[in-house]
């Protein structure tokens, strides 16, 4: 038989029309809609119902706003256990099969069942899950080129000269890093720091910054690849934003000014320009104020770390003392996770503004709401890690400054997923855990078996009132610290694999088990969240090139090796020509209250030049090659991610064929049912008119 590929005996699919309720395959109209469907038709018309004679007495929304009802939920299908063995008796209903394939813990490697997620939560949460489950997915080479980095520099940490010279310089001592308590200390106390740094900064740091920039790109076109085929399937291609509702608070507020509306021809409350204008300049200049706050925090921390490392170099804890610039940083980030923390601000400032703004629709809240919930908690998560207030080589430990970062950012990460783990399963167990108590102790144990389905709903606790929001501001951050600052830190696709992987089914189990049925809502694509994370594709290259460029040591032992070197001249860079490195990086400082004199990180002249502590030629060098590096990394990195977005196309080739043939195969089923049922009235008319011959006298 020939290979056909597009048997004729699929199911096309189109909308649903009563007058061509024939040409449908309908086998039972009890079914024929899932219960998200239908959950969705129901909602519909209890937004629009008059509850009451009135001009405003009109949906759902408003009875649960003025108090009439405390919630309003579609139910659950029953259990989500069961007695028997799906194996053996089947599941019992969709949410028993969701726990089982998918919300279990013990189907962690499977994929996701995202045609059954979306036909018992609709394709809005569907199109999450789907979403992350592909991001999840192109983690993989990530991760695995990530460790491949780390690993490269453990199997080359041996060969490395720079961390051999330091742990030789016993006879080099560095000055302290404050005045009066902090010790000097020989090069040599920091062998370990410098190996470690070798781990993260080395040869490959710069190829993995630019396969994470590209990977981000591809990551997301090919997304768009696999967003047209799941709109495709989901019946989401033509499917277009219902006309949403005014806001009731829009219309109690607005409500003594009223304007025709030109497409339903119906008055509605309407803002002013000018009172509109100005609601926004006073929220842009509310989110203005709040970002320079998180700036002055960066400040803050580094006077916090100048006080705190002379404070450490006093402690009589030797361990302390000889390890305070480790000590500051730490406790440093440690603040700043706290700080991350109290979220809470963020999101009733961001709450406060947006609801200045008086927007119109529940789109228009939601979109505002987004983008001032992101751009503090982006700001507020990364500010830690700025390379800004560390430039300067003086200030930066003796094995580099990238120790710093990296560490700042594995502390962060590694809390941060952790805290957002315990509280997404942790807090919805402890309430549920609390209200079935009380709920036992007014009713009685033996009460438990006969609740309904909506009590039992009732008592679990309702998802967010900002929907998936939360969600995708979690991904969406993580996906900034695996791209912004992988630079520094190539084991954060390591990490962020890992928590995703327990992420997916810890938010499965959450929405099944814990949370109370969401309304089911329709979507075409990720919305805002899709145009933020282009953003921080783009934001990442500048960062990369930045972190790499200043706080890194690639750029200034390039020019040392090119220029300076033992093999200076001769076109090569390896590790022998990296010996006298470490003394080229270093600068004299004179000691007049002592006889020895002290060493620090820099390049400059000895006090004894002609302009003592003046810049070197080979800081000019370095500076200049810095600058250069900055430029062709970004313009280079930008020219292969436009290629890349160029060279793939937004539709998969298969899927631009079966639209057509769909389309092509509508119109001839349409075209089809019409001349059959034109025929059929040509043949009644025949007949009725033959019929009305022979009774003529």
């Amino acid at each position: 038989m020939p290979f056909q590929p597009y048997p004729l005996c699929d199911r096309w699919k189109t909308p649903l029309s009563e007058s061509h309720e024939i040409i449908f395959i309908i086998h039972n109209k009890d079914t024929f809609f899932n219960n998200a469907t239908r959950s969705r038709i129901v909602h519909h018309i209890l937004q629009r119902i008059k509850y009451e004679e009135g001009k405003n007495k009109i949906g759902l929304n408003r009875l649960l706003t003025n108090g009439s009802y405390e919630a309003a939920f579609p139910l659950h299908e029953g259990s989500y256990r069961s007695k028997n063995s799906i194996r053996t008796h089947g599941a019992v209903n969709h949410r028993h099969l969701l726990y089982e394939c998918w919300a279990s813990w013990g189907v962690w490697y499977k994929y996701q069942p995202l045609d059954l997620v979306r036909r018992y939560f609709g394709e809005k949460i569907g199109l999450y899950f789907a979403w992350l489950g592909w991001y999840t997915g192109m983690l993989f080479p990530a991760a695995f080129i990530g460790l491949f980095v780390f690993l490269y520099g453990v199997i080359t940490l041996d060969h490395c000269q720079v961390s051999k010279e330091v742990c030789q310089a016993t006879d080099i001592i560095m000055c302290p890093v404050c005045d009066k308590y902090c010790p000097f200390m020989r090069l040599s106390d920091s062998c370990v720091y410098a190996k470690v740094t070798h781990l993260f900064d080395n040869g490959a740091t710069v190829f993995f910054a630019v396969f994470m920039a590209v990977w981000a790109t591809v990551f997301l076109e090919f997304w768009k690849r696999r967003r047209a085929v799941i709109a495709y399937d989901w019946d989401l291609i033509d499917w277009e934003e219902e006309e949403e509702e005014i806001r009731p608070q829009f219309e109690a507020k607005y409500s003594k000014k009223e304007r025709m509306n030109p497409i339903s021809g119906k008055p509605e409350p309407y803002q002013a320009f000018a009172d509109k204008c100005s609601r926004l300049i006073v929220s842009a200049s509310g989110i203005f104020f709040m970002i320079c706050v998180v700036i002055a925090a960066v400040f803050g921390i580094v006077i916090y770390r100048v006080v705190t490392v002379s404070t450490f170099a006093a402690f009589k804890w030797a361990l302390i003392r000889n390890n305070s610039q480790v000590a500051t940083t730490g406790t440093a980030v440690c603040i700043n996770f706290c700080i991350i923390m109290l979220l809470n601000l963020y999101e009733k400032v961001a709450l406060l503004l947006t609801n200045l703004e008086q927007p119109r629709t529940e789109s228009e809240w939601e979109n505002s709401f987004t983008l001032k919930m992101f751009l503090f908690q982006f700001v507020n998560l990364n500010k830690p890690h700025h390379p800004g207030p560390r430039t300067e080589l003086s200030e930066c430990h003796p094995s580099g400054c990238l120790i710093d970062l990296c560490m700042q950012m594995g502390i962060i990460m590694v809390l941060k997923q952790t805290w957002n783990n315990f509280m997404e399963l942790g807090y919805p167990l402890i309430q549920n855990w609390w209200t079935r108590r009380k709920v036992r102790q007014e009713h009685g144990p033996e009460r438990k078996i006969s609740f309904p389905q909506w009590e039992k709903d009732y008592t679990l606790q309702p998802m967010n009132a900002y929907g998936l929001f939360d969600e995708y501001l979690e991904m969406i951050l993580q996906f900034g610290f695996t791209t912004i600052f992988v630079a520094a830190f190539p084991l954060a696709p390591l990490l962020a694999l890992l928590n995703n992987i327990i992420e997916i089914r810890l938010d499965a189990y959450k929405f099944v088990t814990q949370w109370r049925r969401p309304l089911a809502s329709r979507a075409k694509d990720i919305g805002i969240w899709y145009g933020i994370l282009e953003g921080i594709g783009i934001l990442s290259v500048i960062t990369n090139a930045f972190v790499i460029a200043i706080t890194s040591d690639f750029i200034p032992r390039l020019v040392y090796a090119y220029k300076y070197g033992p093999c200076a001249g001769q076109g090569e860079a390896g590790q022998k020509c990296m010996v006298g490195y470490v003394n080229a990086s270093l600068s004299v400082f004179r000691i007049s209250d002592f006889e020895n004199r002290s060493e620090y990180r820099d390049y400059r002249d000895p006090p004894h030049s002609l302009v003592p502590y003046g810049y070197t030629l080979q800081f000019w060098h370095v500076l200049a090659a810095r600058l250069a590096f900055i430029i062709v990394f970004e313009h280079l990195v930008f020219c292969i991610k436009h290629l890349i977005s160029y060279l793939i196309p937004d539709l998969p080739k298969d899927l631009r064929d079966r639209m057509r043939r769909e389309k092509y195969l509508i119109q001839e089923m349409m075209y089809e049912a019409e001349l059959e049922r034109l025929q059929k009235e040509r043949k009644e008319r025949k007949k009725n008119g033959k019929a009305h011959h022979n009774e003529w006298p």
